[in-house]
């Protein structure tokens, strides 16, 4: 059958033949968030057999799905408390630590610009402390904050890894948290689903232009990765729809994979399908991340940061 293309560890537990198969060396957990309503997906990778099997590193995936994503205001607030929740439950003590934000990704494409804006929504604050003291920090409760959108190849020449490298070395954040788009194999979790995971990331490898991984390994701190999908394979959206009507006529399997096989063309090798309301729901998820991450970081209000930088 067709590769289908993914970011979602889910989605890759899913392409197994029976949701209830037992994967050696993967925990599957399914639970709903009794606030927000969303439906959240935990899967573990415990070792090489399981990493093997899923094709991604070991580690803990959690993804929360929500339609609740691309509302604003009082109707996405508990759906944000959710994935702050996982988060702070994810890295212990995360408030305390001093915390690089990576924003990854192209700012003037808009299927993949949530990781820059992103950016420009998060309340740094590392320039604080040198600028009034370690004591104006704990005065006002701050925890240390940098951020930085360093591109892509294309703009700058660099690897987002080889620009975060030199960052890690000369402002020696304890951990990393880096945001992108993502790709999905379903168009409902398009712009409807958080992936949270502790194993880092490698940008580009849901679209297949797999740049070198961001990881503790690569640039010797922790790297949590926070993704949302945003785009979803041609190729899969055709061999999805083809496999469903060829089912309901009666086809057999490989009658299935045989006619797929011919349909789908090189040109749509390449080709990746986004909603046409993509900037707007690009911009809400920006600011919805940008809370979770100032949430977790400071443990106060957005309103309250404008104020305060007004003071400053």
């Amino acid at each position: 059958m067709t590769e289908r293309k993914t970011d979602l560890a889910m989605e890759v537990r899913e392409s197994f033949p029976r949701d209830n198969v037992e994967i050696k060396g993967v925990i599957l957990e399914k639970k709903r968030d009794e606030k927000s309503g969303a439906k959240v997906t935990v899967v573990e990778i415990k070792d090489e057999k399981g990493s093997r099997a899923m094709g991604k590193p070991q580690g803990t995936y959690i993804t929360i799905e929500s339609e609740k994503f691309l509302r604003e205001g009082e109707d996405s607030e508990d759906l944000l408390l959710c994935i702050a929740g996982e988060l702070e439950r994810m890295v212990k003590g995360l408030r305390k630590k001093k915390v690089l934000i990576a924003g990854l990704g192209n700012r003037h494409i808009t299927s993949d610009s949530l990781g820059p804006r992103m950016v420009e929504e998060i309340f740094v604050t590392r320039h604080f402390e040198k600028e009034f003291g370690h004591s104006f920090m704990q005065h006002h409760n701050y925890g240390n904050v940098s951020a930085i959108a360093p591109g892509v190849m294309g703009q700058t020449g660099m690897e987002a890894g080889e620009v975060l490298k030199g960052v890690v070395e000369k402002t020696h954040p304890e951990i990393i948290i880096v945001v992108d788009a993502l790709a999905a194999r379903s168009l409902s979790r398009v712009c409807t689903t958080v992936q949270l995971t502790d194993t880092g990331i490698s940008p580009g490898s849901g679209i297949g232009n797999l740049r070198k991984a961001l990881s503790k390994e690569t640039l010797g701190i922790p790297v949590i990765a926070i993704g949302v999908p945003t785009v979803v394979d041609a190729r899969t959206i055709i061999s999805d729809h083809l496999e469903q009507v060829l089912t309901k006529q009666g086809y057999r399997e490989w009658e299935r994979e045989q006619f797929i096989r011919e349909v789908l063309q090189e040109e749509t090798k390449n080709l990746y399908v986004t909603p046409k309301n993509v900037d707007e729901s690009v911009m809400i998820l920006a600011k919805g991340l940008a809370k979770v991450m100032n949430y977790c970081l400071q443990k106060k209000s957005e309103e309250y940061f404008k104020e305060r930088m007004d003071t400053l």
